[in-house]
This record gives structure tokens, C-alpha cells and sequence, in this order.
């Protein structure tokens, strides 16, 4: 926050010394041609008195009178036209007339009346001007400083108290506490961001019991292990010592050790088994999906990225209808299908095709240069299972393997295809959903 500090203090200084020069460069401004207007006014008014006196008879009321009467529009920085006839005033109300304090102003006589001509002057123009410049800019700088403020306090401010926990999070600080805040801007971003802190701290306390369960079976199992392995270390003592002479109680030796070779293939069995169940926790939240909100997302992310990865993509048409699922998961499988179909195809054409059924509704995700052999498609949706086409690509061989797992939660199914075609072989996946 002492950056913050610093720029609103920066900004105060840089605006102050803008007003100093512009009020040094407002108050050294020459207004000469100003004041020649005013006079040229004044020489102009008293001509058209003398004009006025001759016809009328009397003096012009005010200087609108005189406007209306000459109908010459207004004179240029004057302001007022007063009138006094000697001859009906005493000398003190004339002398009254003519030294009466006002703003600038000029006095001339005429046959029977003296006049009184009031303007703004040189002086009075900078003032304003000045005052109109530094009220305009002192307005401007509460309008920034308001605004600078507002943003420290509910954006930058907010931001601060949160920089910390995506580092405690790193840590494995899972029980930092996240206040509630109702924030416009964060509100949400601090809700999502404890939601994911509690999943988080789910998934370490789930993982922690996963673990200590399989050590738990991995400890049991291997003791188990320990008694066919003794039996079939003292079989193979005794025979390695020639102790059965009789070839029907060697038979029976062998048997006993096959029965005991198949006891720990079976305990080995239970252990791939359970370290292969259950190794990834998955959560659907079902319900009615509008599947063109699902391709209007696909559509929208993949259209640039593949103008910038030089692919030819397509959507066919598709309508809109309900399904059951779950949005983000679906969205997810979609996603991860044509990661796959960008990193394993051949870089030139990734298309979806739609179908409603009477009961389904299929989504196929197409690619060329498929280069998988067709003895591999079987296996493409087991655990850690990596194709022969994988070449030096990195991966993990869950991609697929997550996808059928999320639609076999959401009730549905993921299928694969080679169709061949030209000089080329087409991968097709199809995800397919119930209708609602």
C-alpha cells in the first residue's frame, strides 16, 4: 500500500505544480486587446447617447434601452449605463452620482446629463479567469483523488489482505482463515477461492485416509504374503535336499507350491487392485444442462485457438435441448477430448458432429491423422495407458481415463472409433448423454 500512497501523493504534487504555472502563465498574459474592446465600447455608447438625447429628449433608462435602440447588440465588456440630469439633482446628489464606489467605470457629459459607464476591466477578467481555471482543476483533482481512493480502498485494499493466502495455500497451509466479503469486485473471487481452500483440505484429509488405508491392506497383505512364501521356501529346501524319494510325493510338493504361487498372485492381485481403484475422486453435480450453453462455450474458446494453431475447425448445427449432467464436468470432457485431438492428430482438421435421438444426444469429436494402431483402442480409456503414437508428447495417460470416469458419473458414455478413410485415418470419440 505505500506504493498507492506514493502515487496519490505524486499526483497532488504534479497537479499543484501545474496550477502554479498555469496561474504564472494566466496572470503574465497580456490582455491589451481586451482592454481596447472596452474603450472602443465606450466611444461607441457615447455617440449613440448623443444619437438617443437628439431624438428622444431624455436619457436612455439603462444600457438595454440603448441596445434595443440601436440595435447594435452589446457592447463589448460593459456592463452598465447610468444617468443623472444636474438640473433636477442637487450639486451633493450629482457629486454623489459621479464618486460612487462601483466596479471600474468611465463618467462623460452630455448637454443636460452626466453618465456613468460601468465594465469589467483587465484586472477583473484575470481574476475570474484565474478563479474559473483553479476551481476547475481543484474539482478535477477531488474527482481523481476520489477516485484513487476508491480504488485503493475497494480494489487494491481487498487485494492486499488476499495476497498471501494463494502462498499459504502453496504451502500446504490449508486452515487459513478467509473473512466473508461482500466486496462487488472480490465478493465472489473470495468465496470461489475459500470453496477451493475447503476442496482442498477435503481432498488432503480424503488422500491422508486413502493412504492409511493402503498401507494399512499393504502391510496385512504382506503378511499374508509371508505364509505361502515359507511354505514354498521350505518345499523348495526339502526338495533341493532329495527328502521325497517317491515321485507321487514330488507331484504333490510341486502342486502345493503351485497352490501357494497362486495365493500370492492373488494377494498381488488385491494390492494392484486397490492401488488402482479409487485413485482419482471425482464430484458431479447432476441436473438439467441446456447442451447449446455446453457448445457455445467450446465454440467461443476454440475458435482462436485454433486460427492460432493453423487447424481447420467446424461445429455442425446443433439445437438446443436438455440433457442431464453436469455443465462444467461436460464442458471439462469436451475439453480434454480435444486437447487430445490438437496434440495426437496431425494438426490439419478437428470437427464436432451432433445427433439427437430419441433418448441421446451424441457428440462426436473428429480428427485427422490418427496414427494410433487399431489393437490399442480398447485400452485408450484405461488408467496410465499411453498409445504407441504418443511419440515424445508429454502425458500422463489419464486424459480419457478422467473423461469415461465423469461421464459414467453423469449417467452417460464415452465411445472410440478409427474410421478409415483415403491415405488417412479418422479419430472419432462420442460422448454421449440422456435427454431430459
Amino acid at each position: 500500500m505505500k506504493q498507492v500512497n506514493r502515487l496519490i501523493f505524486l499526483v497532488v504534487f504534479v497537479f499543484l505544480l501545474l496550477m502554479c504555472a498555469v496561474d504564472i502563465y494566466l496572470t503574465q498574459k497580456s490582455f491589451q486587446n481586451a482592454d481596447r474592446q472596452y474603450r472602443v465600447s465606450i466611444n461607441r455608447i457615447e455617440k449613440a447617447v448623443t444619437v438617443f438625447e437628439k431624438e428622444k429628449k431624455r436619457a436612455p433608462v439603462n444600457l438595454e434601452e440603448l441596445i434595443q435602440y440601436t440595435g447594435m447588440g452589446e457592447y463589448s465588456q460593459v456592463t452598465g449605463l447610468y444617468s443623472i440630469a444636474p438640473a433636477d439633482h442637487t450639486k451633493q446628489d450629482v457629486d454623489d452620482f459621479l464618486r460612487e464606489e462601483m466596479s471600474d467605470y468611465a463618467v462623460f457629459a452630455t448637454g443636460e446629463y452626466y453618465y456613468k459607464i460601468t465594465y469589467r476591466s483587465d484586472k477583473q477578467i484575470k481574476g475570474q479567469m484565474l478563479l474559473l481555471v483553479n476551481t476547475m482543476g481543484f474539482v478535477m483533482l477531488a474527482v481523481v483523488l476520489v477516485f484513487l481512493f476508491y480504488i485503493k480502498q475497494k480494489i487494491l485494499m481487498p487485494f492486499y489482505c488476499l495476497s498471501e493466502v494463494p502462498y499459504e495455500l502453496s504451502k500446504g497451509n490449508l486452515t487459513i482463515p478467509l473473512k466473508e466479503n461482500r466486496n462487488r469486485f472480490f465478493g465472489r473471487f473470495v468465496w470461489g477461492l475459500d470453496l477451493l481452500r475447503e476442496n482442498l483440505e477435503e481432498q488432503k484429509i480424503r488422500e491422508l485416509e486413502l493412504q492409511r488405508e493402503k498401507k494399512v491392506l499393504l502391510l496385512s497383505l504382506s503378511h499374508d504374503i509371508k505364509t505361502p512364501l515359507s511354505a514354498i521356501k521350505l518345499y523348495a529346501r526339502a526338495l533341493s535336499k532329495n527328502l521325497y524319494h517317491e515321485e507321487h510325493k514330488k507331484l504333490e510338493v510341486a502342486c502345493n507350491i503351485n497352490d501357494k504361487v497362486d495365493e500370492i498372485e492373488g494377494y498381488i492381485s488385491e494390492i494392484v487392485k486397490a492401488f488402482n481403484e479409487d485413485f482419482l475422486h471425482f464430484e458431479v453435480t447432476n441436473g438439467e444442462v441446456y447442451i447449446k450453453e455446453v457448445l457455445e462455450q467450446i465454440r467461443e474458446y476454440y475458435e482462436d485457438k485454433m486460427v492460432l494453431n493453423q487447424i481447420e475447425f467446424s461445429m455442425g448445427d446443433y439445437r438446443d435441448c436438455l440433457v442431464y449432467g453436469d455443465k462444467d464436468r461436460l464442458i471439462e470432457v469436451l475439453q480434454n477430448i480435444i486437447e487430445n485431438a490438437i496434440k495426437y492428430g496431425d494438426g490439419k482438421k478437428i470437427w464436432l458432429e451432433m445427433e439427437r435421438e430419441d433418448e441421446e444426444y451424441k457428440i462426436w469429436i473428429c480428427n485427422t491423422g490418427c496414427k494410433l494402431p487399431n489393437k490399442e483402442l480398447p485400452h485408450i480409456f484405461d488408467s496410465f495407458f499411453r498409445g504407441s503414437n504418443v511419440e515424445k508428447r508429454p502425458g500422463s495417460g489419464l486424459g480419457l481415463y478422467i473423461c469415461r470416469q465423469l461421464m459414467h458419473l453423469m449417467e452417460g458414455e464415452i465411445t472410440s472409433a478409427i474410421v478409415p478413410e483415403e491415405n488417412d485415418h479418422i479419430m472419432s470419440i462420442c460422448v454421449v448423454v440422456h435427454l431430459i
